[in-house]
């Protein structure tokens, strides 16, 4: 498979966050179509955590078969350094956009006469600025999902880069509910340059992060790409459960990650009979 070829495949799985931004627009929304992609998406990063972990150990795997226990040290804390990242990093980083939001709900206009205008933006600013800080913080870690898929498309393993853009296209899908989801709740509905907007922001990085990943093939870089990856697939799964907690729909959260997990090996299965 070719750079241009995995090139197009990072841009399909980042552009697939438009899917779920039109529901920004509607007033009523569809919680069993949006449970079940949710919980499917839930699925398939489940089967892709333990893909991507496997693959990020074994460098450290075989150096400690071969008894080169300096280079494994080192493999070991660079995987467990770099997914503490990911996960960590990201909780932290949501903590930082809820203060923003809390202080952003706080704004009121002041003075007296002020304008009605002035009113009306001052109550969708928390909703238009809270969407567009989800995007920019969705948009940094699927940078690190493309670095994932570049990263190991050049290393050859192209079942494991097509597993990703799978993987990731199928969450990137339910992460537009989650950045249009304060729009969705506010008086007016988004333009949808507005919501181009968002998806370009949120979607875009994946496309670079590939582009960037194909240019390095280092195990040690390979490891931290993975391992990051990695950390932001435990992180996202542990918010798509509490949101599939919150609808309630247990039968069919249930049956769409049983499906997601079988996606997951059977797509693994067909790509390796096809001898990629």
């Amino acid at each position: 498979m070719s750079s241009g070829q995995i090139a197009v495949l990072g841009a399909v799985a980042g552009l697939t966050i438009f899917l779920g931004l039109p529901l920004g627009r509607l007033r009523s929304p569809i919680p069993k179509a949006k449970a079940f992609l949710n919980a499917t998406a839930i699925g398939i990063l489940i089967f892709l955590l333990w893909d991507v972990l496997d693959n990020a150990w074994k460098p450290a795997d075989g150096a400690l078969g071969q008894h080169h226990y300096g280079p494994a040290v080192v493999d070991i804390a660079v995987m467990l350094g770099c997914f503490g990242a990911g996960l960590v990093g990201l909780v932290y980083f949501d903590r930082w956009i809820a203060r923003r939001a809390s202080a952003a709900r706080d704004v009121r206009p002041e003075g007296p006469g002020a304008a009605v205008a002035t009113e009306a933006r001052a109550i969708r600013s928390p909703a238009a600025q809270l969407s567009m800080l989800i995007a920019i913080g969705i948009g940094l870690h699927n940078f690190g999902e493309g670095l994932a898929i570049g990263n190991s498309a050049a290393a050859g393993q192209i079942s494991l880069a097509l597993l990703l853009v799978i993987g990731f296209g199928a969450h990137n899908a339910t992460e537009g509910f989650g950045i249009v989801a304060p729009l969705a709740a506010g008086p007016e509905r988004p333009s949808w340059g507005r919501l181009g907007l968002l998806g370009l922001i949120g979607g875009g990085p994946t496309f670079l992060g590939t582009l960037v990943g194909q240019q390095v093939t280092n195990d040690v870089v390979s490891i931290a790409f993975l391992s990051l990856a990695a950390g932001s697939i435990l992180y996202v799964v542990i918010e798509l459960l509490a949101v599939a907690r919150k609808m309630g729909l247990k039968e069919i959260t249930t049956w769409a990650i049983l499906l997601g997990v079988a996606l997951g090996f059977i797509t693994d299965a067909i790509v390796s009979a096809a001898g990629a």
